[in-house]
């Protein structure tokens, strides 16, 4: 089938901060086929015409996140991370059952979509339950799956296998694409952190840790080793491949250095370190060094919020505060963390962008709001995108041209009754 898209403007998700206004996208075969201005548009021939009223964008890609913690969203508030998760989230995780998490990742996969998130990376328990969540609801996941050496679990080299294994049979259609997820160095032993690592090189799979994410991590780990945390996965040979580390908020120049030269990409969360009190990652010099940066959500249980959106906000304005810059994060450049950015943080060039022959994920924000005026100059659009948009100004998203929210509600699942089935099995999981 094909489609025509026109809209106010296109937000193309490129770096330089694109927009076309009055633009017309055209799809055939679930790509883009052609984007660009109304006026310079080739013949529709029989195309379907999709006119919209607002701006269309890429769909947002979510660079980490643990969405299936829908069921404890809000719990442990006020708690530190290491507390938050030895006290809060470590017990009531070990009560999860297969099902809780498929039914969660449903709902929270049908929230990402009505915020205009269309592909997430995911560190989660059963992470074949999570792929059939996101087949169910229309999203992209790319599923990392965890390696974490807690009671009840198989020995760290039987879950490595099986992540391995796992990832032989991902679909070829991009909707799913499966990793590997060690949680951490202060967690999971260095020599399985190694051969993760390995692993991940010889099958060209993502791996994707947690990295410096709070000062006690590093201060443990260099009295232990007498090195920083990047520069203890480097002599472990974790480094080289395809490395999304997330959070990596206290990093020196040093550690920048490992992470330029060996072409470490980062999941910056701005939104759960605030929350935890974990810090303020230093942005602006990461990307001053050419280091791949997406922005991401963290899980809804650190947030509490899928809205990636609003995290823009948050994320533009901690960077000029840590800069103490109004220059530091430009509206353009914040927007290029969440679509372009974040894809090419996942080695992922098929998403991110209204281009030619990327994927046609696409997000209709409509700017039928007085927050989206005036506008005087296209920049405009993006500006009022990062500082006044969220999730609730989004109303329909296509994911490979197939409509998955239309008019704010999920065009694939039950939205209300996933709400009430998450709540059940959250009380249950709190009651221990």
């Amino acid at each position: 089938m094909r489609q025509r898209f026109t809209a106010r403007a296109l937000v193309v998700g490129d770096r330089a901060g694109t927009v076309v206004p009055d633009g017309v996208l055209d799809v055939a075969d679930g790509a883009i086929a052609w984007a660009g201005p109304a006026a310079e548009a080739p013949p529709k021939g029989d195309a379907e015409v999709v006119a919209l009223p607002g701006v269309l964008t890429p769909g947002l890609v979510n660079a980490h996140s643990h969405a299936p913690m829908v069921l404890f969203r809000g719990q442990g508030e006020g708690l530190p991370l290491d507390r938050w998760l030895q006290e809060v989230m470590w017990p009531r995780e070990a009560r999860l059952t297969p099902e809780d998490v498929e039914v969660a990742m449903t709902a929270a996969s049908a929230e990402l979509l009505g915020n205009g998130i269309t592909t997430s990376v995911e560190m989660y328990f059963h992470p074949e339950r999570i792929a059939a969540a996101v087949t169910t609801t229309g999203a992209r996941a790319v599923i990392a799956t965890p390696l974490l050496p807690l009671p009840g679990m198989p020995p760290m080299a039987e879950q490595l296998d099986a992540a391995v294994a796992l990832a032989a049979d991902a679909p070829e259609d991009g909707t799913v694409e499966y990793g590997i997820g060690p949680h951490a160095a202060y967690t999971v032993p260095l020599p399985v952190l190694a051969d993760a690592a390995r692993a991940a090189r010889e099958h060209d799979l993502l791996l994707h840790l947690h990295v410096a994410e709070t000062a006690t991590e590093g201060a443990d780990l260099l009295a232990a080793h007498g090195l920083s945390v990047p520069a203890l996965l480097a002599s472990y040979d974790v480094l080289g491949g395809r490395v999304l580390a997330a959070h990596c908020v206290h990093l020196d120049d040093g550690d920048l250095e490992l992470w330029q030269e060996f072409d470490v990409a980062v999941a910056h969360c701005p939104a759960s370190n605030a929350k935890l009190a974990s810090g303020v990652a230093p942005l602006r010099p990461m990307l001053d060094r050419g280091i791949r940066v997406g922005l991401g959500t963290d899980g809804p249980a650190s947030n509490d919020s899928l809205d990636l959106l609003a995290d823009l906000r948050l994320a533009v304005g901690l960077a000029r505060l840590r800069e103490r810059s109004a220059t530091a994060l430009t509206a353009a450049e914040a927007f290029w963390l969440a679509t372009g950015g974040a894809a090419e943080a996942l080695g992922r060039p098929d998403l991110g962008q209204l281009v030619a022959g990327r994927r046609a994920d696409l997000v209709h924000v409509d700017t039928r709001d007085l927050v989206f005026e005036p506008v005087g100059d296209p920049a405009d659009v993006l500006a009022h995108l990062v500082w006044s948009g969220a999730g609730r100004h989004v109303r329909d998203v296509w994911v490979g041209g197939r409509a998955v929210v239309r008019d704010g509600a999920s065009t694939t699942v039950d939205a209300a009754g996933l709400r009430a089935d998450v709540a059940e099995r959250a009380a249950r999981l709190a009651a221990g």
